[in-house]
């Protein structure tokens, strides 16, 4: 399973991720939210950075993730407050609820483990179903461009102090699918090191399956964003993160 073992090793290797960038993007989704924004659900949270900076800005959060693992570590780093409320789900299959939300957001490319089409409207329903009137979807994944020119037929690695992985990514059968290699090397006692590995299956779609799918379950206004910028609409074939902000 995807984040299982990776959770022990996963902030080693994110920490050059920009964190700050979605935040700063959140906030300006926020600011120009029909609905005044208190309240946040973060479907995929992993270890709950983006959960806790957001929690720390004042905003009401519920992490969600499939892994236990994330979850356990997510909760190792609490809040100053202990505001933050966690939940072990899969976010494709949530279930009803009364708690709902004036926003849900899924960062760091978590829907492009989504990977086939009936999964991604589920998804979408159930996010619509979570939303406050006026509520608001943010959400980030991989451009066929990321995928198909940059990550595909590639090998990563890196190297801290207490671990290292080698990451090999490999073509899936469909346009825009990959499959993660990822193995690890994490140091346990003295000079021993422990060696596992995870494999992780993604795929993206167009930009406008994504759109015409929001708006087919009732998301009526889909603005679209790509690499940071703030500026919408603006995207084109080279951009590599795509960001799309949907209103109920």
């Amino acid at each position: 399973m995807a984040y299982h073992k990776m959770a022990e090793v996963y902030d080693q290797f994110m920490d050059n991720v920009p964190y700050d960038d979605w935040i700063v993007m959140i906030q300006q989704m926020i600011a120009q939210a029909t609905r005044p924004v208190q309240s946040i659900i973060d479907l995929g949270c992993g270890t709950g950075i983006i959960t806790r900076k957001l929690a720390a800005a004042g905003y009401k959060m519920t992490g969600v993730d499939l892994s236990s693992d994330m979850l356990e570590k997510a909760q190792q780093e609490l809040d100053s407050l202990n505001t933050i409320k966690w939940m072990e789900a899969d976010i494709t299959a949530l279930k009803h609820s009364n708690q709902h939300y004036d926003m849900a957001i899924s960062c760091c490319d978590v829907m492009n483990y989504i990977t086939d089409l009936e999964s991604v409207e589920r998804t979408f329903e159930n996010v619509y179903r979570l939303l406050e009137a006026d509520g608001v979807f943010f959400f980030d994944v991989h451009s066929l461009h990321t995928v198909e020119d940059i990550y595909i037929g590639q090998t990563f690695s890196d190297v801290t102090d207490e671990a290292a992985y080698i990451w090999e990514c490999e073509p899936g059968d469909a346009v825009g699918e990959m499959y993660h290699q990822l193995t690890f090397f994490h140091q346990e006692e003295g000079d021993l090191f422990a060696r596992f590995q995870e494999k992780h299956h993604q795929r993206t779609f167009p930009v406008e399956v994504y759109k015409n799918i929001l708006k087919k379950i009732g998301f009526e206004k889909v603005k679209i964003y790509a690499d940071f910028s703030l500026e919408a609409n603006n995207w084109n074939s080279t951009s590599e993160r795509i960001f799309f902000l949907a209103e109920k």
